[in-house]
């Protein structure tokens, strides 16, 4: 696409040469070069468009050329070969030639423009439009020409400017009412083409009421109007929105746009009243341009129902649909003004959180929200910019349960819109999964990666006026004889009984994990005041209890475990703990099972010592 220009540098670029070639060069030539100016810009620049805009530009530049032969022959015909009968029987055809074509492929390109985009009804609109504001504009030149008619003026002489001055009627209509219809943005050009139209018009009805060359300060006014608005049709072009589709659909009608129509019809009716009250009479040409006038206002008002009447429609239609959307899913879609206030809910509230729509109304939704989620919740809703902003809370529902509900918080006119589902069932599965993820599917307690992230805890946050923390590393003895014997269900069993014994053997604050087959391991941690002797006690709790019997079934199993106890000391790491234990507890097999195995520096006490259960 070509360059664009300003707006205000053409207007002043054009009525600086209208002015001046009207004053330097003759009218017939400088109107007629100025049209071939035109004819040249129209067709530079539609060498730079495509599709039907090309061919529109085209057809103007085709009308452009026509006009300027037109004005050609005219000045032929108002020099001195006036005398010249014969040249006046070959010159003045084809005058009327000229400008019946150059009114013709204009007003068939400006045509191509209206009827370019938009439905039937629109397209039909737009050219209804043009034709009221032509209409009265013809009706009243014609009453000029019937005024000068009775005034004893060559009406003949006339009938060429007045054929100019329809070209300009016929297509400053088709312009008036394409200019409303592209973006504002995009109004450049068709605003500047009204410009140029109406001086043109201006110039044209000049050279039909004046009898002579009209000057005034030695500039001729036709001339000059004629050449300033035909410079301003060659920067048209070359605006911003000259390329773009200018019949673009418009979905509302203004009121301005409904009043605007009854102008063109009081139009007419003033100048018929003038015309009367002077002593003019309406003669068939007369009444037919202010007829068709009117029956273009009924038509157009016809039209314009029948568009409003479809937009309705498929406004219905488009309701219907939102409707069925809104109502058939299971998100809750909810507006909620400024203040908190629920402003609307969705049906879609009963099915899944118990409510009726109208329990809703009026209500706020802080007191539908979890104290705990409540600060998250504000904050969503202060964050919340154009687009959707997503935040998980908890809501009661009408049976007083708390639900999770997932909600996409975006901008409303109104306040907020909130779109909300209930993920409970998913936050429950992932709950679940995660408990799978460190827990023994088996016994319930906490596998070995928990239970490694809970020593790791316990040695971090040590302080140094609390006691260290003992890790106890548990085996059971005769367990493989037993699950070898009466079988994996029953060991099985016997792991799960022994797994309670041990979680009952300890403290409230003590953590309790399966590390693998029958191996387990219990976490001691202790407060200020304490000593880790007392973790021989529990050590003892715990190899009581599982040297019990085991009733499984009918019959009962009795198994013994050995237990290695190891104590924290400044520095050491997780996995060095766990070992040390696990060395403490082989030390415990070692001595003959079923006893108690304390781990110590061997550099401080030896190898340890074991305890007797």
């Amino acid at each position: 696409m070509g360059k664009t220009l300003g707006t205000g540098p053409a207007l002043v670029a054009a009525a600086g040469a209208g002015v001046t070639a009207a004053v330097l060069v003759p009218a017939g030539v400088g109107v007629a070069a100025a049209h071939g100016g035109a004819a040249l810009s129209l067709l530079a620049r539609a060498r730079t468009a495509q599709g039907k805009v090309r061919l529109r530009f085209t057809l103007l530049a085709a009308s452009a050329a026509a006009g300027g032969l037109h004005h050609l022959l005219v000045s032929q015909i108002g020099s001195g070969a006036r005398s010249a009968g014969f040249v006046q029987s070959v010159v003045r055809p084809l005058a009327g030639a000229g400008i019946t074509t150059c009114l013709a492929i204009a007003v068939v390109a400006l045509v191509m423009a209206a009827a370019d985009n938009g439905t039937t009804l629109t397209r039909l609109r737009r050219l209804l439009d043009g034709w009221l504001i032509a209409g009265s504009l013809l009706t009243l030149g014609w009453v000029l020409l019937q005024h000068r008619a009775d005034q004893g003026g060559d009406v003949s002489a006339s009938l060429l400017g007045l054929a100019r001055v329809v070209t300009d009627v016929l297509l400053l209509g088709l312009v008036v009412a394409l200019r409303c219809c592209p973006k504002r943005a995009e109004r450049r050009a068709t605003t500047v083409g009204v410009l140029a139209l109406t001086v043109l018009f201006a110039g044209d009805v000049l050279r039909v009421l004046l009898s002579g060359p009209g000057s005034c300060y030695g500039i001729p006014l036709p001339a000059a109007c004629s050449i300033t608005g035909l410079s301003l049709v060659a920067v048209t072009p070359w605006l911003p929105g000259s390329t773009d589709d200018v019949g673009l659909d418009q979905r509302t009608m203004p009121v301005v746009g409904v009043v605007a129509a009854f102008v063109p019809m009081v139009v007419c009716a003033l100048a018929i009243a003038a015309h009367a009250v002077t002593g003019g009479s309406m003669d068939i040409v007369m009444a037919a341009l202010a007829g068709s006038v009117l029956l273009a206002l009924a038509a157009r008002q016809g039209v314009t129902h029948a568009d409003h009447l479809r937009i309705a429609q498929e406004a219905a239609a488009r309701e219907a649909h939102y409707r069925t959307l809104v109502d058939g899913t299971l998100d809750v879609i909810t507006i909620i003004s400024r203040d908190g206030v629920v402003l609307y809910v969705s049906p879609a509230i009963h099915p899944v959180f118990g409510y009726r729509p109208e329990e809703l109304m009026g209500a706020r939704l802080p007191e539908f929200c979890h104290p705990d989620d409540l600060a998250t919740l504000q904050q969503a809703e202060s964050d919340t910019g154009r687009g959707g902003h997503r935040v998980s809370w908890q809501l009661l529902t009408a049976d007083g349960r708390w639900r999770h509900v997932e909600s996409t918080i975006s901008r409303h006119p109104e306040g907020l819109i909130f779109i909300s589902r209930d993920v409970s069932e998913q936050v429950r599965l992932q709950a679940q999964l995660e408990h799978h993820a460190f827990h023994d599917a088996l016994t319930g307690l906490p596998n070995g990666a928990l239970f490694a992230d809970r020593v790791a805890h316990a040695l971090q946050k040590r302080g140094t006026d609390v006691a260290p923390p003992v890790l106890l590393f548990v085996d059971l003895d005769g367990f493989k004889a037993v699950n070898d014997s009466a079988g994996h269900a029953t060991g099985d069993a016997l792991l799960a009984h022994a797994a309670r014994r041990i979680q009952s053997s300890v403290r409230a604050g003590d953590t309790v994990a399966r590390l693998g087959g029958d191996e387990f391991a219990a976490l001691l941690e202790w407060k200020a005041g304490t000593h880790p002797s007392s973790a021989e006690e529990v050590a003892t709790r715990i190899l009581s209890a599982l040297t019990k019997p085991y009733r499984i079934g009918s019959a009962d199993a009795v198994i013994s475990a050995s237990i290695g106890m190891a104590v924290a000391v400044p520095g050491i790491s997780p996995e060095e703990l766990l070992h040390q234990a696990d060395l403490a507890m082989y030390a415990a097999k070692a001595a003959g099972k079923g006893r108690i195995h304390v781990h110590q520096s061997p550099a401080a006490h030896g190898q340890g010592a074991s305890i007797r259960g």
